[in-house]
Protein backbone atom coordinates (compact mmCIF):
# COMPACT_ATOMS: atom_id res chain seq x y z
CA UNK A 1 0.00 0.00 0.00
CA UNK A 2 1.41 3.42 -1.00
CA UNK A 3 1.85 6.23 1.54
CA UNK A 4 0.20 9.60 0.64
CA UNK A 5 2.54 12.11 -0.92
CA UNK A 6 2.11 14.70 1.89
CA UNK A 7 3.00 12.10 4.56
CA UNK A 8 6.23 11.21 2.81
CA UNK A 9 7.07 14.92 2.51
CA UNK A 10 6.56 15.52 6.31
CA UNK A 11 8.74 12.55 7.19
CA UNK A 12 11.49 13.85 4.92
CA UNK A 13 11.37 17.30 6.56
CA UNK A 14 11.59 15.76 10.07
CA UNK A 15 14.64 13.70 9.12
CA UNK A 16 16.32 16.79 7.79
CA UNK A 17 15.69 18.77 11.02
CA UNK A 18 17.28 16.19 13.38
CA UNK A 19 20.92 17.05 12.45
CA UNK A 20 20.13 20.78 12.76
CA UNK A 21 18.77 20.38 16.35
CA UNK A 22 21.68 18.16 17.34
CA UNK A 23 24.19 20.69 16.00
CA UNK A 24 22.49 23.55 17.91
CA UNK A 25 22.61 21.57 21.20
CA UNK A 26 26.25 20.77 20.62
CA UNK A 27 27.02 24.49 20.20
CA UNK A 28 25.19 25.45 23.44
CA UNK A 29 26.69 22.82 25.79
CA UNK A 30 30.47 22.83 26.37
CA UNK A 31 32.80 20.27 24.86
CA UNK A 32 32.77 16.88 26.59
CA UNK A 33 29.07 17.22 27.43
CA UNK A 34 28.56 13.48 27.07
CA UNK A 35 30.68 13.01 30.22
CA UNK A 36 28.20 15.00 32.37
CA UNK A 37 24.95 14.26 34.07
CA UNK A 38 22.58 16.65 35.85
CA UNK A 39 20.82 16.44 39.20
CA UNK A 40 17.96 18.49 40.56
CA UNK A 41 17.67 20.70 43.64
CA UNK A 42 14.80 19.35 45.75
CA UNK A 43 13.26 19.56 49.17
CA UNK A 44 13.80 16.91 51.80
CA UNK A 45 15.14 16.05 55.24
CA UNK A 46 18.84 16.25 56.04
CA UNK A 47 20.30 14.41 58.98
CA UNK A 48 23.90 14.90 60.06
CA UNK A 49 24.81 11.72 61.88
CA UNK A 50 27.61 9.41 62.98
CA UNK A 51 27.11 5.74 62.20
CA UNK A 52 28.45 2.77 64.11
CA UNK A 53 27.89 -0.92 64.68
CA UNK A 54 26.78 -2.15 68.08
CA UNK A 55 25.73 -5.21 70.03
CA UNK A 56 22.64 -5.52 72.21
CA UNK A 57 22.98 -6.68 75.81
CA UNK A 58 20.59 -6.66 78.78
CA UNK A 59 21.00 -3.50 80.87
CA UNK A 60 20.85 -5.50 84.08
CA UNK A 61 21.92 -9.09 84.50
CA UNK A 62 23.58 -11.28 87.12
CA UNK A 63 25.79 -14.34 86.79
CA UNK A 64 24.71 -16.95 89.32
CA UNK A 65 27.61 -19.02 90.63
CA UNK A 66 28.25 -21.63 93.30
CA UNK A 67 29.84 -20.70 96.64
CA UNK A 68 29.83 -24.32 97.80
CA UNK A 69 31.71 -27.25 96.31
CA UNK A 70 29.97 -30.49 95.46
CA UNK A 71 27.95 -32.32 92.84
CA UNK A 72 24.94 -30.62 91.28
CA UNK A 73 21.92 -32.61 92.38
CA UNK A 74 19.16 -30.68 90.60
CA UNK A 75 18.77 -27.67 88.28
CA UNK A 76 15.20 -26.43 88.45
CA UNK A 77 15.24 -24.03 85.46
CA UNK A 78 16.17 -23.99 81.79
CA UNK A 79 17.29 -21.23 79.43
CA UNK A 80 14.36 -19.00 78.58
CA UNK A 81 12.46 -19.63 81.83
CA UNK A 82 11.15 -16.57 83.71
CA UNK A 83 12.12 -16.57 87.39
CA UNK A 84 11.13 -14.59 90.48
CA UNK A 85 13.49 -13.23 93.10
CA UNK A 86 14.03 -15.86 95.81
CA UNK A 87 13.03 -18.79 93.59
CA UNK A 88 15.03 -22.00 94.07
CA UNK A 89 17.30 -22.53 91.06
CA UNK A 90 19.90 -25.18 91.87
CA UNK A 91 20.56 -27.81 94.56
CA UNK A 92 24.06 -29.07 95.32
CA UNK A 93 24.70 -32.28 97.28
CA UNK A 94 25.08 -31.02 100.88
CA UNK A 95 26.78 -34.10 102.38
CA UNK A 96 30.20 -32.47 102.87
CA UNK A 97 28.78 -29.22 104.27
CA UNK A 98 26.42 -31.09 106.59
CA UNK A 99 29.32 -33.14 107.99
CA UNK A 100 31.33 -29.98 108.69
CA UNK A 101 28.33 -28.42 110.39
CA UNK A 102 27.84 -31.47 112.61
CA UNK A 103 31.54 -31.44 113.54
CA UNK A 104 31.31 -27.77 114.54
CA UNK A 105 28.29 -28.47 116.74
CA UNK A 106 30.04 -31.38 118.47
CA UNK A 107 33.10 -29.18 119.05
CA UNK A 108 30.95 -26.56 120.76
CA UNK A 109 29.28 -29.18 122.94
CA UNK A 110 32.71 -30.47 123.98
CA UNK A 111 33.92 -26.98 124.87
CA UNK A 112 30.77 -26.27 126.84
CA UNK A 113 31.35 -29.46 128.88
CA UNK A 114 34.95 -28.34 129.57
CA UNK A 115 33.60 -24.96 130.62
CA UNK A 116 31.28 -26.54 133.17
CA UNK A 117 34.13 -28.59 134.58
CA UNK A 118 36.39 -25.54 134.78
CA UNK A 119 33.73 -23.53 136.53
CA UNK A 120 33.48 -26.26 139.16
CA UNK A 121 37.27 -26.11 139.61
CA UNK A 122 37.03 -22.36 139.89
CA UNK A 123 34.38 -22.61 142.60
CA UNK A 124 36.53 -25.07 144.56
CA UNK A 125 39.54 -22.75 144.24
CA UNK A 126 37.43 -19.83 145.47
CA UNK A 127 36.41 -21.81 148.57
CA UNK A 128 40.02 -22.74 149.29
CA UNK A 129 41.12 -19.15 148.98
CA UNK A 130 38.31 -17.99 151.30
CA UNK A 131 39.32 -20.59 153.85
CA UNK A 132 42.95 -19.50 153.71
CA UNK A 133 41.90 -15.90 154.23
CA UNK A 134 39.89 -16.84 157.33
CA UNK A 135 42.82 -18.84 158.74
CA UNK A 136 45.21 -16.02 158.00
CA UNK A 137 43.02 -13.62 159.97
CA UNK A 138 43.50 -15.85 163.06
CA UNK A 139 47.20 -16.42 162.35
CA UNK A 140 46.57 -20.13 161.75
CA UNK A 141 48.13 -20.41 158.25
CA UNK A 142 51.17 -19.32 156.37
CA UNK A 143 51.27 -16.47 153.85
CA UNK A 144 52.57 -18.91 151.25
CA UNK A 145 49.39 -21.00 151.48
CA UNK A 146 47.24 -17.91 151.05
CA UNK A 147 49.20 -16.86 147.95
CA UNK A 148 48.99 -20.38 146.51
CA UNK A 149 45.22 -20.41 146.94
CA UNK A 150 44.92 -16.99 145.30
CA UNK A 151 47.02 -18.10 142.29
CA UNK A 152 44.96 -21.25 141.85
CA UNK A 153 41.77 -19.18 141.85
CA UNK A 154 43.16 -16.85 139.15
CA UNK A 155 44.39 -19.79 137.05
CA UNK A 156 40.97 -21.44 137.05
CA UNK A 157 39.35 -18.14 136.08
CA UNK A 158 41.84 -17.72 133.23
CA UNK A 159 41.03 -21.19 131.96
CA UNK A 160 37.33 -20.28 132.05
CA UNK A 161 38.03 -17.18 129.96
CA UNK A 162 40.09 -19.21 127.50
CA UNK A 163 37.37 -21.84 127.03
CA UNK A 164 34.74 -19.13 126.58
CA UNK A 165 36.87 -17.58 123.83
CA UNK A 166 37.22 -20.99 122.18
CA UNK A 167 33.43 -21.38 122.30
CA UNK A 168 32.94 -18.00 120.62
CA UNK A 169 35.43 -19.00 117.94
CA UNK A 170 33.67 -22.34 117.43
CA UNK A 171 30.32 -20.56 117.21
CA UNK A 172 31.68 -18.29 114.48
CA UNK A 173 32.91 -21.36 112.64
CA UNK A 174 29.48 -22.91 113.11
CA UNK A 175 27.81 -19.89 111.52
CA UNK A 176 30.21 -20.16 108.58
CA UNK A 177 29.38 -23.85 108.19
CA UNK A 178 25.67 -23.06 108.36
CA UNK A 179 26.09 -20.44 105.63
CA UNK A 180 28.07 -22.88 103.50
CA UNK A 181 25.31 -25.45 103.91
CA UNK A 182 22.85 -22.78 102.80
CA UNK A 183 24.96 -22.19 99.69
CA UNK A 184 24.07 -25.69 98.50
CA UNK A 185 20.61 -24.30 97.69
CA UNK A 186 20.94 -21.45 95.19
CA UNK A 187 18.11 -18.94 94.87
CA UNK A 188 17.43 -16.27 92.25
CA UNK A 189 18.98 -12.94 93.35
CA UNK A 190 16.53 -11.00 91.16
CA UNK A 191 13.51 -11.46 88.92
CA UNK A 192 14.18 -11.88 85.21
CA UNK A 193 14.74 -14.47 82.52
CA UNK A 194 17.29 -17.28 82.48
CA UNK A 195 19.34 -16.46 79.39
CA UNK A 196 22.09 -19.07 79.78
CA UNK A 197 22.74 -22.29 81.70
CA UNK A 198 26.44 -23.22 81.84
CA UNK A 199 26.31 -26.29 84.09
CA UNK A 200 24.61 -29.69 84.05
CA UNK A 201 23.08 -31.97 86.66
CA UNK A 202 25.70 -34.38 87.98
CA UNK A 203 28.54 -31.94 87.34
CA UNK A 204 30.99 -31.53 90.23
CA UNK A 205 31.79 -27.96 91.23
CA UNK A 206 34.94 -26.76 92.96
CA UNK A 207 34.42 -23.40 94.62
CA UNK A 208 37.72 -23.34 96.51
CA UNK A 209 39.74 -21.32 93.98
CA UNK A 210 37.07 -19.49 91.95
CA UNK A 211 33.30 -19.29 91.83
CA UNK A 212 31.98 -21.72 89.18
CA UNK A 213 29.38 -20.15 86.89
CA UNK A 214 26.06 -22.01 86.70
CA UNK A 215 23.59 -19.72 84.92
CA UNK A 216 22.79 -16.10 84.02
CA UNK A 217 19.62 -14.18 84.79
CA UNK A 218 18.83 -10.99 82.89
CA UNK A 219 16.08 -8.42 82.65
CA UNK A 220 15.33 -8.12 78.96
CA UNK A 221 13.92 -4.62 79.29
CA UNK A 222 15.57 -2.21 79.05
CA UNK A 223 18.34 -3.38 76.74
CA UNK A 224 21.66 -1.62 76.19
CA UNK A 225 23.38 -1.10 72.85
CA UNK A 226 27.17 -1.27 73.11
CA UNK A 227 28.14 0.75 70.04
CA UNK A 228 31.72 0.92 68.78
CA UNK A 229 32.53 4.40 67.43
CA UNK A 230 35.79 5.11 65.61
CA UNK A 231 38.20 7.67 67.02
CA UNK A 232 37.56 9.85 63.96
CA UNK A 233 33.88 10.20 64.93
CA UNK A 234 33.90 9.96 68.73
CA UNK A 235 34.37 13.73 69.11
CA UNK A 236 30.95 14.28 67.50
CA UNK A 237 29.14 11.99 69.97
CA UNK A 238 28.01 13.50 73.29
CA UNK A 239 26.03 12.17 76.31
CA UNK A 240 22.34 12.93 75.87
CA UNK A 241 22.59 13.00 72.07
CA UNK A 242 19.61 11.55 70.19
CA UNK A 243 20.28 8.26 68.44
CA UNK A 244 18.39 5.51 66.70
CA UNK A 245 19.27 2.05 65.50
CA UNK A 246 18.03 -0.77 63.33
CA UNK A 247 18.54 -4.54 63.47
CA UNK A 248 18.69 -7.22 60.80
CA UNK A 249 15.53 -8.86 62.13
CA UNK A 250 13.62 -5.61 62.65
CA UNK A 251 13.19 -4.74 58.96
CA UNK A 252 12.44 -1.02 58.61
CA UNK A 253 11.67 -0.54 62.31
CA UNK A 254 13.73 2.06 64.18
CA UNK A 255 14.39 2.14 67.91
CA UNK A 256 15.12 5.60 69.32
CA UNK A 257 17.26 6.36 72.35
CA UNK A 258 19.77 8.80 73.78
CA UNK A 259 23.46 8.36 74.60
CA UNK A 260 23.76 7.33 78.25
CA UNK A 261 27.52 7.04 78.58
CA UNK A 262 30.76 7.16 76.61
CA UNK A 263 33.42 4.88 78.07
CA UNK A 264 36.64 6.93 78.38
CA UNK A 265 39.03 4.28 77.11
CA UNK A 266 38.65 1.71 74.33
CA UNK A 267 38.22 -1.93 75.38
CA UNK A 268 41.46 -3.87 75.65
CA UNK A 269 42.03 -7.06 73.63
CA UNK A 270 42.28 -10.16 75.76
CA UNK A 271 45.57 -11.14 74.11
CA UNK A 272 47.32 -7.86 74.91
CA UNK A 273 49.21 -6.91 78.04
CA UNK A 274 48.24 -4.08 80.38
CA UNK A 275 50.46 -1.75 78.36
CA UNK A 276 48.42 -2.22 75.19
CA UNK A 277 45.18 -0.51 74.27
CA UNK A 278 42.53 -0.63 71.62
CA UNK A 279 39.42 -2.65 70.99
CA UNK A 280 38.98 -6.34 70.25
CA UNK A 281 38.28 -5.36 66.64
CA UNK A 282 41.38 -3.22 66.25
CA UNK A 283 44.65 -4.24 64.73
CA UNK A 284 47.53 -4.84 67.12
CA UNK A 285 49.92 -3.16 64.68
CA UNK A 286 50.89 0.44 65.13
CA UNK A 287 50.47 3.02 62.40
CA UNK A 288 47.67 3.84 60.01
CA UNK A 289 46.36 0.26 59.96
CA UNK A 290 45.32 0.42 63.60
CA UNK A 291 41.65 1.27 64.19
CA UNK A 292 40.67 2.47 67.67
CA UNK A 293 37.02 2.09 68.64
CA UNK A 294 35.36 3.68 71.68
CA UNK A 295 32.30 2.20 73.37
CA UNK A 296 29.10 4.25 73.57
CA UNK A 297 26.13 3.01 75.60
CA UNK A 298 22.44 3.62 74.83
CA UNK A 299 19.42 2.16 76.61
CA UNK A 300 16.15 1.23 74.92
CA UNK A 301 12.83 -0.12 76.15
CA UNK A 302 12.11 -3.71 75.13
CA UNK A 303 8.63 -4.32 76.50
CA UNK A 304 7.63 -6.37 73.43
CA UNK A 305 10.81 -8.51 73.62
CA UNK A 306 11.61 -7.77 69.97
CA UNK A 307 15.26 -7.26 70.89
CA UNK A 308 17.46 -10.15 71.97
CA UNK A 309 20.93 -10.36 73.47
CA UNK A 310 23.88 -10.36 71.05
CA UNK A 311 21.84 -8.86 68.19
CA UNK A 312 23.81 -6.60 65.85
CA UNK A 313 22.57 -3.01 65.61
CA UNK A 314 23.31 -0.30 63.04
CA UNK A 315 23.43 2.85 65.16
CA UNK A 316 22.96 6.45 63.97
CA UNK A 317 23.95 9.26 66.35
CA UNK A 318 22.02 12.35 65.18
CA UNK A 319 24.16 15.47 65.50
CA UNK A 320 21.72 17.76 63.66
CA UNK A 321 18.51 17.50 61.64
CA UNK A 322 16.66 19.81 59.23
CA UNK A 323 13.24 18.99 57.76
CA UNK A 324 11.63 20.24 54.54
CA UNK A 325 14.68 22.18 53.37
CA UNK A 326 16.34 22.62 50.00
CA UNK A 327 18.92 19.93 49.38
CA UNK A 328 21.44 19.16 46.68
CA UNK A 329 23.64 16.13 46.07
CA UNK A 330 27.12 16.58 47.48
CA UNK A 331 28.57 15.33 44.19
CA UNK A 332 27.18 18.42 42.41
CA UNK A 333 29.05 20.93 44.60
CA UNK A 334 32.70 21.84 44.83
CA UNK A 335 34.55 23.37 47.74
CA UNK A 336 35.64 26.98 47.77
CA UNK A 337 38.03 29.10 49.79
CA UNK A 338 35.11 30.75 51.60
CA UNK A 339 33.87 28.98 54.73
CA UNK A 340 30.32 27.63 54.47
CA UNK A 341 30.19 28.32 50.74
CA UNK A 342 30.49 25.87 47.87
CA UNK A 343 30.36 26.21 44.11
CA UNK A 344 27.65 24.81 41.84
CA UNK A 345 27.32 24.75 38.05
CA UNK A 346 23.68 25.48 37.23
CA UNK A 347 22.28 24.47 33.84
CA UNK A 348 19.91 27.21 32.66
CA UNK A 349 16.79 26.58 30.56
CA UNK A 350 18.56 27.80 27.42
CA UNK A 351 21.31 25.24 28.02
CA UNK A 352 23.96 27.68 29.24
CA UNK A 353 26.01 26.83 32.35
CA UNK A 354 26.38 29.32 35.19
CA UNK A 355 28.83 28.91 38.07
CA UNK A 356 27.18 30.04 41.29
CA UNK A 357 28.16 30.41 44.95
CA UNK A 358 25.94 28.37 47.29
CA UNK A 359 25.71 28.86 51.05
CA UNK A 360 25.29 25.43 52.65
CA UNK A 361 24.33 23.98 56.03
CA UNK A 362 24.37 20.47 57.45
CA UNK A 363 24.95 17.40 55.33
CA UNK A 364 24.74 13.65 55.40
CA UNK A 365 26.83 11.31 53.32
CA UNK A 366 24.86 11.99 50.10
CA UNK A 367 23.11 15.38 50.26
CA UNK A 368 23.71 18.83 51.74
CA UNK A 369 21.37 21.56 52.93
CA UNK A 370 21.12 24.61 50.64
CA UNK A 371 20.69 27.84 52.60
CA UNK A 372 21.06 30.31 49.73
CA UNK A 373 22.09 30.47 46.08
CA UNK A 374 19.84 27.82 44.51
CA UNK A 375 16.13 27.41 43.87
CA UNK A 376 14.00 24.30 43.99
CA UNK A 377 13.90 22.48 40.68
CA UNK A 378 17.16 23.88 39.28
CA UNK A 379 19.45 21.41 37.53
CA UNK A 380 23.10 21.11 38.57
CA UNK A 381 25.89 19.73 36.48
CA UNK A 382 27.98 16.97 38.00
CA UNK A 383 31.32 15.77 36.75
CA UNK A 384 34.80 17.29 36.36
CA UNK A 385 34.99 21.10 36.14
CA UNK A 386 35.67 22.66 32.72
CA UNK A 387 38.56 24.97 32.09
CA UNK A 388 37.67 28.64 31.67
CA UNK A 389 39.36 28.78 28.31
CA UNK A 390 37.24 26.00 26.74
Amino acid sequence: MKRPRHTRRALLVTLCLIPVVAFAAWKILPPGRDQFATVQVSRGTIESSVTALGTLQPRRYVDVGAQASGQIRKIHVEAGDPVKEGQLLVEIDPATQQAKLDASRFSIENLQAQLQEQRAQNELARQKYQRQQNLAAGGATRDEDVQTARAELKATQARIDMIQAQIRQAQASLRSDQAELGYTRIYAPMSGTVVAVDAREGQTLNAQQQTPLILRIARLSPMTVWAEVSEADIGHVKPGMTAYFTTLSGGTRRWTSTVRQILPIPPKPLNESSQGSGSPNSSSKSGSGRVVLYTVLLDVDNADNALMAEMTAQVFFVADRAQDVLTAPIAALQSSAESGVQLARVVAKNGSIEERKVRVGISDRLRIQVLDGLDEGEHLLIGPAQSSGG
